[in-house]
């Protein structure tokens, strides 16, 4: 293994050195909270956080509290942790930390949602009506679950077979429901709208077959996948094995299938077809029924004059500057960026938006690029990985080992379920971890897969 490799491993047990240490964040309080800013970063994600932590240590924040986080949450998820919740391999406390432990102690946190932002005016408003003035804005609130694009997905969720991975109240139901099938219609869902993590639907589709034969059900089992993509994957190289995979373990595969309703009282799921010859509408029983909701931009972002016509944050994909407003920045799922939306994109990116910002305050040319790297793990099975990584703007791989990570690896799994956890919590959150991309040049020079 090489010493690059092994630096990049000993990133996930550096917490104790203390150049790993945050202290605490501020919780606020309206007596203590500033209303004129430096920069306001909107959301305490994963990719609001890292850049956070990265301008916090530029000089030009320095014991000033000139740099405010807003987010409503009192826990900070790692999500991707949540199909290994939802089929019982983790524990739903293992993905989860106060925010307060996160904040970088030079910066103040709001603890309220985002409503409006006014662009003309430098103005971010809050839901309890709090007016904050920034100089330059940071975006990066996620993605909106919408839940009510499927009739009936709201009152059902969390009962009677009915769960979802996407939601911190019923992830751990899936698990449950996993164990509680005896045979019949076990269904996997994907939407036609992107997702974070669009790898995730189907992995939980993957476990919940393997749990199945592992218990001497499978025989009594039809899993389904339903996907409203045209592809099972983006990057062909991945879907190419998912497909074989899929065929292997006798996983029904259906593309351009959208979820549209789910009728409780009869157990049914209803599907439309998509596509040019689209329209016609199916209707499968469940007996297990695991949806990934329609997802899309925070509604306020629209409303604000900062998205384009899908609602995203309009911004430049290299360099994550706004194509109107120049003192804007967005970067994760709430941003245009074309690329798949995981935390792996969100760390390449901090990397980007942070440096040409401080460069604009700087009064300088922010010329760094994004060149849409992101990564998906693929979870197979227990001890099983694919470890998707490519540009979403080629669609080209960008693997960072020596080895096909095209193919089911146990270290591929490890590295996933144990390592990049631990790079998660003591790292990347902190502003620390922008990716591998600088370790890939040592690592596999050759770009050999």
């Amino acid at each position: 293994m090489s010493r690059a490799l092994l630096q990049a491993l000993r990133i996930g047990n550096s917490a104790q050195s203390p150049q790993w240490r945050f202290s605490r964040g501020f919780a606020s309080v309206a007596s203590n909270l500033n209303h004129n800013y430096k920069v306001v970063v909107v959301g305490g994600g994963s990719a609001g956080l890292a850049v956070a932590g990265q301008l916090a240590r530029d000089p030009l924040f320095a014991g000033k509290k000139d740099l405010l986080v807003i987010d409503p949450s009192a826990e900070h998820y790692y999500q991707p942790l949540w199909t290994f919740v939802g089929a019982g391999l983790k524990t739903f406390s293992e993905s989860k930390k106060p925010m307060r432990d996160l904040i970088p102690s030079a910066a103040d946190w709001l603890q309220e949602k985002v409503v409006k932002i006014d662009p003309t005016r430098n103005v971010v408003i809050s839901n309890n009506g709090k007016e904050i003035k920034y100089d330059y804005l940071v975006v990066a609130s996620g993605i909106q679950i919408n839940y009510d694009k499927i009739e009936g997905l709201k009152e059902s969720l969390g009962k009677d077979g009915v769960t979802s991975n996407y939601s911190a109240e019923s992830v751990e139901k899936t698990f449950e429901f996993i164990k509680a099938f005896k045979g019949g219609n076990a269904v996997f869902t994907q939407p036609s709208t992107p997702v974070k993590c669009a790898g995730a639907p189907q992995k939980i589709a993957y476990l919940a077959e393997e749990y199945f034969r592992n218990n001497g059900i499978r025989d009594k089992a039809t899993v389904r996948f339903l996907s409203g993509m045209g592809k099972i994957f983006a990057v062909d190289k991945y879907a190419k094995e998912l497909t074989e995979i899929c065929q292997k373990r006798d996983i029904k595969v259906n593309l351009l299938s959208e979820l549209i309703a789910i009728r409780p009282e009869r157990k049914e799921a209803v599907f439309k077809a998509l596509g040019p010859n689209g329209g016609a509408e199916s209707v499968i029983p469940y007996d297990l029924l695991h949806v990934t909701p329609p997802m899309g931009a925070p509604t306020y972002i629209r409303e604000s004059g900062l998205g384009n016509a899908d609602g995203w944050v309009d911004v430049s994909k290299e360099t994550t500057q706004h194509n109107k407003y120049s003192n804007v920045f967005a970067l994760g799922d709430s941003s245009s960026l074309p690329t798949s939306k995981t935390a792996a994109a969100a760390a390449a990116q901090s990397a980007v938006t942070s440096a040409n910002l401080l460069a604009t305050i700087k009064g300088q040319k922010g010329d760094l690029a994004y060149t849409g790297y992101t990564s998906c793990p693929l979870v197979t099975g227990k001890g099983k990985l694919i470890l998707a990584e490519f540009s979403g703007y080629t669609l080209q791989p960008q693997e960072t080992f020596p080895y096909n990570q095209g193919k089911e690896s146990a270290f591929s799994y490890y590295l996933t379920s144990d390592v990049i956890p631990s790079i998660y919590w003591n790292a990347m959150v902190k502003g620390r971890w922008t990716g591998p991309g600088p370790y890939r040049r040592l690592i596999n020079p050759l770009n050999s897969n």
